[in-house]
């Protein structure tokens, strides 16, 4: 295997097994956080690692003075949509179907590989090369059947079904910023300061949100439990996934991590079936068995695929 490819396989699975904490944060530990209000929730869950990463990573703020003013706006674009927009809307979603029905939240979260194409293709001259669009269609398609089978979306949601779908494409969208936009601070910036710098920035634009709304006073009615979920987030689903997230993100292009990310909706029903009982049909395991072809077929693609933008940690 050569050197490139070696590396493009290595991002992927660093890609994928971040998407798959996050499978298991969105099942096991964010619900049980449902006690509290979104916008404290995300300040919190980027306020508490960031405090921890300054311990290891304070030598970092040197290098904010060596950022080009493209690479800041980035930084705080990623930190805008991934960290805060992004988080707050599908947060938000989740809680609005009480985390009961999840189809409206995983079926327009399908959209989020869409809308990374199109601003890879048109931020970062992303070439759509054809075996690409291939085995990408081919990774969508399965992931659609793997979450829904051979039924069609069950909107059935109550009232609040419109306004849960309205979150969720939003999140999908600011998502799908957020990994391109990532790309362009990637090139010249260690994943390691590109992680602290996203947990600084979301921690102050979501204090600001806290502040403004008065949820800050909230703080009170964090119980020691929610505290025991925040911290395990911190070292696992969290920062520790984004730290995974961003050292393979380095080495594939935005598109191919796109695809990667729909691990979180694999795993998320899967760990659905091992922690819940719910029993998958033989629909979604063929279509997860797709999935995984796909992505590692994507991940092994040809060199016209992979090259370009590809750089070495």
């Amino acid at each position: 295997m050569s050197k490139i490819k070696y590396s493009v396989l290595t991002g992927a699975l660093a890609i994928s097994f971040s998407a798959i904490l996050w499978g298991f944060d969105g099942i096991v530990l964010t619900p049980q956080l449902y006690n509290l209000d979104i916008t404290l929730v995300v300040f919190v869950l980027h306020a508490l690692p960031f405090a921890i990463m300054n311990i290891f990573l304070f030598r970092e703020y040197k290098r904010l003075h060596t950022l080009s003013s493209r690479e800041f706006v980035y930084i705080f674009l990623v930190a805008l949509m991934g960290g805060a927009i992004g988080t707050m809307s599908i947060v938000k979603a989740l809680f609005l179907v009480e985390f009961r029905d999840l189809t409206v939240v995983v079926l327009l979260q399908k959209l989020q590989p869409v809308f990374a194409i199109v601003l890879a293709a048109i931020l970062l001259k992303e070439r759509l090369g054809k075996n690409f669009v291939l085995w990408a269609t081919l990774a969508i398609v399965a992931g659609y059947f793997l979450t829904f089978g051979l039924h069609l979306p069950d909107l059935n949601t109550g009232s609040k079904t419109p306004l849960a779908a309205a979150y969720s494409l939003l999140a999908a969208f600011s998502f799908g910023s957020a990994t391109v936009l990532s790309k362009g601070v990637l090139k010249n910036v260690p994943f390691q300061a590109a992680t602290f710098y996203r947990y600084g920035f979301t921690a102050f634009i979501m204090l600001i949100v806290v502040s403004v709304t008065g949820t800050i006073s909230g703080f009170n009615q964090i119980n020691a439990d929610n505290w025991l979920i925040f911290f395990v987030i911190t070292f696992t689903t969290g920062s520790g996934a984004i730290f995974l997230y961003y050292y393979g993100l380095r080495k594939v292009k935005a598109m191919l991590a796109t695809i990667c990310e729909l691990f979180f909706p694999l795993s998320a029903i899967l760990f659905d079936y091992f922690i819940h009982g719910k029993i998958l049909s033989t629909v979604q395991w063929v279509s997860a068995t797709i999935m995984f072809v796909a992505i590692v077929r994507l991940s092994l693609g040809r060199k016209s695929e992979t090259g370009g933008q590809l750089q070495e940690p």
